[in-house]
């Protein structure tokens, strides 16, 4: 389905024109481009609820600059102990997440957003850069990975949890498509995966070895 086709397929009633066409849909193939029209359709389901949206406005907010992710960091930290030590190695490696993604995959992908000057419905920030992959998806699933990793499967369900709804709040708010979240966690899950090997060998190293 072309760009004109999409545009000529009637959409659902309660689906505004915004919804049922939007720049940058058709960049990875017809086979995504139904996908995320798919998924923006489903959540347009949702958008307009008082709590839904106050719910992804909020996340999509506090993950701006992994903010969550940060305070969640330091939180963690003052509670002692081995958290402490946790805190200046999740810094430093979501300072180096950023950077492959932001500066790196991003710049290999010219993907528009959704929308060019975001949804009038949830004021949020608009970034810059191309919008695949998922920036704040990406955050999610690498934090998610770390910290299951340092507190246990147990805290799988909190940290996953979190992360999905940041990921998720991407689309709902229509700053990325839902592909561009999909690949987000995807990336982000292998940069934790990588990230948890390395911090796992510093710390085991003696300090008297550094």
């Amino acid at each position: 389905m072309t760009t004109a086709e999409e545009a000529a397929e009637p959409a659902p009633e309660h689906v505004p024109p915004q919804v049922a066409v939007a720049p940058g849909r058709h960049a990875l193939g017809e086979q995504v481009a139904r996908f995320d029209r798919w998924a923006d359709v489903q959540l347009e389901h949702l958008r307009g609820h008082r709590i839904a949206d106050t719910v992804f406005t909020s996340a999509t907010k506090l993950g701006d600059f992994s903010l969550i992710w940060h305070l969640t960091n330091v939180t963690r930290g003052l509670t002692g102990g081995r958290r402490a030590g946790q805190v200046p190695l999740l810094a430093l490696a979501l300072g180096a997440e950023s950077l492959v993604v932001n500066q790196g995959l991003k710049r290999l992908f010219n993907r528009p957003r959704p929308t060019r000057e975001g949804d009038p419905r949830y004021p949020v920030r608009r970034p810059l850069t191309s919008s695949f992959p998922s920036g704040h998806a990406s955050a999610a699933a690498f934090n998610a990975v770390l910290l299951t990793g340092w507190d246990g499967k147990r805290s799988a369900p909190l940290w996953w949890g979190l992360a999905s709804v940041v990921a998720l709040s991407r689309a709902y708010v229509r700053i990325h498509h839902a592909s561009d979240v999909v690949a987000g966690m995807a990336v982000g899950t292998a940069l934790g995966l990588g990230a948890r090997m390395i911090v796992r060998r510093a710390e085991s190293t003696p300090r008297w070895v550094r």
